[in-house]
């Protein structure tokens, strides 16, 4: 089974339609990949998308787990809005070394290299990403990001995952009250590791619940953290936690 399914929106009110529903501006797509997320109207996230321009209509890479449900979402959202839905039948290839034609940068961060969406089979270019995604605190779909995530604490403003200025959005209003009206209490952090744990380790810290370790890599990690409970005694089973400097 594929990681991504390549989805196709098609139809003259496609652009109104996306901008009303997600986190990011899709006059972005004039220059490049998108990504931005697609939440409840409490604010939680639903699901983190990738979107590519092409001729009128707009490809969105989504992770097959989701794709699914992500796609009857859609459908209930559209109404009579002229938009189809469908599978483009495109996959996904992805690396960081030289990029093919037609590739366009992954635009979370530099280090995560390129994408394309071609006819082959879905491929990439061998690259360690837990390695990547752990060195820049970069949240995975089904791991990092589940259904009791906020998109603030999992780290999207830094992502370039979603735009404030951009206007309406499902779950807009308690995205913008968490940015401007409250200070995080928790969110996802880089942290080292010493010793093993499996993904979905709790921590503690003076014997009290703070957060969740999550990937791991050469030594360090991706934990959610509460703030107010960092400390020098983490611990996640067995492994010792430290927050990143």
């Amino acid at each position: 089974m594929p990681n991504r399914r390549i989805l196709r929106l098609s139809g003259s009110d496609t652009d109104s339609f996306l901008q009303g529903l997600i986190t990011n501006d899709i006059a972005g797509l004039d220059n490049g990949l998108v990504y931005a997320a697609l939440l409840t109207p409490q604010g939680k996230y639903l699901a983190d998308f990738f979107l590519k321009r092409e001729g009128d209509a707009v490809l969105l890479d989504v992770a097959e787990v989701l794709a699914d449900g992500f796609a009857k979402r859609l459908g209930m959202y559209k109404l009579r809005a002229d938009v189809s839905i469908e599978d483009s039948g495109l996959s996904l290839q992805r690396g960081t070394g030289p990029a093919p034609e037609g590739a366009l940068p992954d635009p979370r961060h530099p280090d995560m290299g390129w994408r394309a969406y071609t006819e082959g089979a879905e491929s990439d270019d061998g690259t360690d990403w837990d390695a990547i995604r752990v060195r820049h605190c970069i949240p995975e779909t089904g791991i990092e990001l589940t259904p009791d995530s906020y998109i603030l604490e999992a780290g999207f403003e830094a992502l370039n995952g979603l735009d404030f200025k951009k206007g309406c959005y499902v779950g807009q209003e308690v995205t913008a009250r968490m940015k401007h009206k409250t200070e995080l209490r928790k969110g996802l952090r880089s942290v080292s590791v010493a010793g093993s744990a499996a993904v979905g380790t709790a921590i503690t810290s003076g014997g009290k619940p703070a957060g969740t370790l999550f990937t791991q890599s050469n030594g360090r990690g991706i934990a959610y953290l509460r703030l107010d409970r960092v400390g020098d005694d983490m611990q996640a089973g067995d492994a010792t936690i430290q927050l990143d400097t």
